[in-house]
């Protein structure tokens, strides 16, 4: 079945003076256009190429060989190219202007100012906008616990954490005890899957393995003290506020560093905190 708003490969299985007629097998009715334009000479009856299937200045639906900067499922940031009376086109490098609904948007909309969007396919089967972003991403996630991930924060939550689109697709979330600095709406993140839940949205850490993280912990807090003429005030009894402030970590992951460097006979601890041993 051909999927508006996809990028997919179909076959060829007409070519003609108007364009090559795709679709997603050769025996398939309601074949999609690609236009005469964008054909090369390797096109060919029964060959596979890869498009865009979407709405074009004439509302006629077609393929192009041109890539949008998001297509059905994905959400990012676009530009508002025009306001209209019953909502606004933004723009995503296509020759239409993608229909931004006024019913979908969140907030007020200026011309020229960029906006997290997502794409989807409304009832009259037509591409648009949608301000409303949780609502679209997909919790079938091809990634397992561990797996290293890429994405970019959406929102944030003070009680809960950052939210993340992973791939621009898939529910994902940094619980608020995995966020050691200072994470921003629109910051694209690396971070492992720690946990998948049963209804498929994932938890993120930006911290390694735990064996990886305390060599990480543990040479942090080595160049804080040099830097610091060997001394830190900080101690069991410090505050995880304090801990994070100084160290960017958390409390449980600097007892586990000053425990690795007292067990090395590196420190030693004092009234005031910790010290090198000199």
């Amino acid at each position: 079945m051909v999927k508006l708003g996809e990028i997919q490969e179909l076959y060829v299985v007409d070519v003609s003076s108007k364009g090559a007629c795709l679709n997603d097998n050769m025996n398939g009715n309601n074949n999609i256009v690609l236009p005469s334009n964008e054909i090369n000479q390797d096109i060919k009856i029964g060959s596979k190429i890869e498009v865009f299937v979407y709405r074009n200045a004439d509302d006629k639906i077609v393929a192009t060989t041109k890539k949008p900067k998001l297509t059905v499922g994905e959400i990012g940031y676009l530009k508002v190219a025009q306001i209209a009376k019953f909502g606004a086109f933004l723009e995503w490098d296509m020759d239409k202007d993608l229909f931004l609904p006024f019913k979908e948007q969140k907030d007020k909309i200026v011309e020229g100012r960029e906006y997290l969007v997502g794409v989807y396919v409304d009832k009259s089967n037509r591409l648009c906008a949608t301000m409303r972003v949780y609502d679209l991403l997909s919790t079938e996630l091809p990634y397992k616990v561990n797996d290293v991930v890429k994405g970019f924060v959406y929102s944030l939550n003070r009680e809960m954490g950052a939210f993340v689109a992973i791939d621009n697709r898939y529910h994902a979330m940094i619980p608020k005890n995995e966020i050691f600095h200072n994470v921003k709406i629109g910051d694209t993140v690396t971070g492992r899957i720690t946990k998948i839940r049963p209804d498929g949205k994932a938890y993120i850490s930006l911290r390694d393995k735990t064996y990886k993280q305390m060599d990480k912990d543990t040479d942090t807090l080595m160049n804080k003290l040099i830097k610091n003429g060997g001394k830190l005030p900080l101690n069991d009894k410090s505050s995880p506020d304090k801990i994070k402030a100084q160290l960017n970590m958390s409390k449980g992951s600097f007892k586990k560093a000053v425990g690795r460097l007292l067990k090395k006979r590196i420190i030693k601890i004092t009234d005031n905190g910790i010290e090198l041993i000199v």
